[in-house]
């Protein structure tokens, strides 16, 4: 949306709003708020609303825990789960020092960096993402279990399948809030769902993620569940993907595609760390579609990239490694930065794996360079990575491998 300050005020007089949330997020993409009242709203346009950072992880300690929030006008949005009668709205935030200085941790800041050095570079990029996530009861005091809320299998309809009306309900709650969905199914895995969500432009795209996971865990707890968006949450089942789809578009530059995918391999093991920032990621590499691997190739599901069929337009690179516990700010921002890299680089695309990497003996798999193994292990080629010290401020890249 184009909203400005004016028109949010304007908004907030005229729709009776009571409530406004200005939301941000911490490194690892965790998504935070403050609420204020109206009569606030000059002052936070103006001069921003402080918080605690020393209680934010990564954000810094008692010795420097001011921090302020400036919230964006065009990511206004209303919340359409929240009482007719006193009206709650959301808006994203950019993250200062009180001398005004950005605060260098803030992701979303490190974003619409990625956006206007790519612009510099004569590029314009487009994502989509998938996000699959696990439904599952709640115990007789309200806590989540383990069970998961149906049996069904892939692409399974009701009765087996449970979660239809819960994707419906979801669906439509992001309509009212301006996000297009586009499709809804249930996954491989017993009570696991994706709901997918047209293209747009990176920062657009991060913050509808940030607010998809939200809307799903909130109308999966209005309906008596849990929405577990966590990399395995049930072992010896599919975990859950945050496949990201990627498209390039430029007025100068040729044979772009190719280049970008390059790019995003080379450094596809020093992104692991903020692709996949915990643990339980590393139990889904390498199973049930997740990739274990560097490679590419058309529409084979056992690649960490796949071309998906499609022309013109609609080309693009879908990257599967990610899992929903990723900051997409983080995740996009670093994407993009390998792209330019391909590019300028004029990277050679390696030849296409065309095999079930899932089955191919070992003697084709030690062809092929391996994802890392562990949180550790991905820490620890994230720490030497150039590319990693040149985008992911430092304090960050410490946070993450202190987990």
């Amino acid at each position: 949306m184009n909203y400005s300050k004016e028109d949010v005020l304007m908004f907030v007089k005229e729709e009776g709003v009571k409530f406004i949330r200005i939301a941000f997020c911490d490194v690892f993409g965790k998504q935070k708020n403050i609420s204020i009242m109206p009569e606030e709203l000059p002052r936070a346009f103006d001069y921003g609303i402080s918080f605690d950072a020393s209680s934010v992880i990564g954000f810094g300690d008692e010795a420097q825990c001011d921090l302020l929030l400036h919230p964006d006008p065009g990511t206004l949005m209303l919340l359409p789960w929240r009482p007719e009668h006193g009206k709650v709205v959301r808006m994203y935030s950019t993250i200062s020092y009180p001398d005004g200085t950005p605060f260098e941790c803030d992701t979303r800041a490190l974003l619409k960096k990625a956006v206007a050095d790519a612009k510099e570079a004569g590029l314009s990029f487009t994502f989509g993402a998938e996000q699959e996530f696990y439904l599952f009861t709640l115990d007789e005091n309200g806590n989540p279990t383990k069970n998961p809320y149906d049996k069904a299998g892939y692409m399974d309809i009701a009765p087996e399948d449970k979660g239809e009306n819960i994707r419906r309900e979801v669906c439509l709650t992001l309509e009212q809030m301006g996000i297009q969905p586009e499709s809804s199914h249930h996954e491989a895995g017993p009570g696991q769902n994706e709901i997918d969500y047209r293209y747009s432009d990176p920062l657009e795209a991060a913050d509808n993620a940030m607010t998809f996971q939200t809307v799903v865990k909130t109308v999966a707890r209005r309906n008596g569940l849990y929405a577990d968006f966590s990399a395995k949450p049930l072992k010896n089942q599919a975990g859950n993907g945050f496949h990201i789809n990627m498209s390039v578009k430029s007025d100068n530059i040729t044979e772009l595609f190719d280049k970008m995918i390059a790019g995003i391999l080379e450094k596809s093991s020093e992104m692991t760390l903020f692709m996949n920032p915990t643990d339980n990621s590393y139990e889904r590499l390498g199973e049930n579609k997740a990739p274990g691997y560097v490679s590419w190739s058309k529409e084979n599901r056992s690649q960490l990239i796949r071309i998906p069929a499609a022309d013109g337009e609609y080309r693009r690179v879908e990257y599967r490694a990610p899992d929903p516990m990723a900051n997409p700010y983080l995740a996009f921002s670093l994407m993009i930065y390998a792209c330019i890299l391909g590019i300028k680089n004029n990277m050679v695309l390696p030849e296409a794996a065309d095999v079930n990497l899932f089955t191919a003996p070992p003697e084709v798999l030690e062809n092929y360079k391996r994802l890392p193994l562990s949180l550790r292990a991905a820490c620890e080629i994230a720490v030497c990575s150039d590319f990693i010290k040149a985008y992911i401020p430092e304090k960050i890249t410490k946070t993450y491998c202190k987990k």
